[in-house]
């Protein structure tokens, strides 16, 4: 069962933070403190110049320090607000904490209004049935179902999405080492039963897009329309758990440390900040994703032993997180590293870095967890940031399907105990 505090304590291994009193005492400056936080500058110092060095690369340098910089936001906000859409659907599930909900469907509502912007300027009108450039627009088949009911069994078992093991594997989240190895053999598998899933369901299955039935203004209508919905409806079934209060007086340095580097960020904070981040990497890079790179290596690693089938049909002309043969180490990668060392200095500065213990079972089930996300991210063309967020921002209706299907696998798998194996 999890508990959820803003004060931001150690996590413990199922991710959740130690309850506490919405009037604890204020804690005392120490020198571990100091040392903790000068490191945590270090590191984001260190990715700062990380990312002017790249950018001075010929080539496509400039892309590679941009994500650099986008990933190090991101795993910021991650960590600060807990968003990781497995501790999300769990929090709601269980204890009925809508919080980090509200985190998700600000995030969307944010960033559905952004890029409406951008499609804008790449494609004036929606209704000559071309697709924005790059978005993450999918086909709607059965197979993206399938994936969707896969990745949410998949993140329950192993306790967390992809993108939550990666910011948690900043906080120091031992099992999401053998689920993010269990995910490169899940992509395995998935290119290996593609063309047998693409013949059979994703060939020929619609890709609908609202902005071609209703335009841009009415589709930014429609979906904000079915976001409040589903908002009314959140507070009717249960209210988002309040944060512990700062406390009246003179704002002290104690306070300012908390807000800082304790305290969990609020869901219109985390929303908004990680609806602009996804609107400012479409427009400056491509759509946010942290699979690409994953299954780019998987991709690369099969071609170099003659194992990937000679074809993946319509593989490369579909929409999503994109994976290449190539022997460039770090593509999409470079998000990936600023996320996980960004997250690592967020999750020090404010004492929530805490390797957690790991044993024989909790690691088969994440291993086994992972092979599923990977699978299921796999045949989806992404994950719960690459088809879910970014999708759904994209006015994409296969988003919206992944997420139902998504939520189903993870409420199904809650009610049968597989997040306690």
């Amino acid at each position: 069962m999890s508990t959820t505090t803003a004060a931001g304590g150690p996590l413990d291994t199922e991710g959740a933070t130690p309850a506490v009193p919405p009037q604890a005492p204020r804690p005392r400056w120490t020198r571990g403190d100091t040392l903790r936080t000068a490191l945590s500058g270090m590191v984001l110092v260190a990715l700062l110049v990380g990312a002017w060095v790249l950018n001075g690369i010929p080539g496509t340098a400039a892309d590679a320090g941009f994500s650099l910089l986008i990933g190090a936001a991101l795993g910021i906000a991650f960590e600060r607000g807990r968003f990781c859409f497995f501790c999300i659907f769990r929090d709601a599930i269980e204890d009925k904490d809508t919080t980090g909900v509200f985190s998700v469907l600000v995030a969307l509502a944010v960033g559905g209004l952004g890029y409406a912007v951008v499609f804008g300027m790449f494609l004036p009108d929606p209704t000559t049935g071309r697709l924005p450039p790059e978005a993450h627009i999918g086909p709607v088949s059965w197979v993206l179902v399938a994936g969707g009911l896969a990745f949410g069994v998949g993140m329950t078992l192993s306790g967390a999405c992809i993108s939550g093991h990666l910011y948690r594997l900043g906080q120091g989240y031992t099992r999401a080492v053998p689920a993010l190895l269990g995910a490169l053999v899940g992509f395995g598998l998935g290119f290996f039963t593609w063309n047998t899933l693409y013949f059979a369901g994703v060939s020929g299955a619609p890709t609908p897009w609202l902005p071609t039935w209703f335009g841009y203004s009415g589709a930014v209508l429609v979906q904000l329309a079915v976001l409040l919905v589903i908002g009314a409806l959140l507070l009717r079934w249960a209210r988002p758990h309040r944060t512990a209060p700062l406390g009246g007086g003179t704002i002290t340095w104690a306070h300012v440390r908390r807000v800082v580097l304790l305290d969990r960020w609020g869901p219109l904070t985390t929303g908004a900040v990680v609806g602009v981040i996804g609107v400012i990497a479409y427009l400056r890079v491509e759509p946010l994703g942290v699979t690409a790179q994953l299954g780019t290596w998987t991709r690369t690693a099969l071609a170099d032993t003659d194992l990937l089938p000679d074809r993946l049909h319509g593989l490369d002309t579909l929409s999503g997180c994109a994976t290449v043969v190539t022997r460039v180490v770090l593509d999409n990668g470079w998000l990936i590293l600023g996320l996980v060392l960004a997250s690592f200095a967020a999750a020090l500065a404010g004492n929530r870095f805490r390797p957690s213990p790991i044993t024989v079972r909790n690691g088969s089930t994440a291993l086994l967890g992972g092979v599923l996300m990977g699978w299921g991210a796999m045949v989806a063309l992404g994950c719960t940031v690459g088809v879910l967020l970014s999708g759904i921002q994209a006015f994409a209706v296969s988003g919206w399907v992944f997420a139902a299907t998504v939520l189903a696998g993870t409420w199904v798998s809650i009610r049968f105990g597989l997040h306690r194996s």
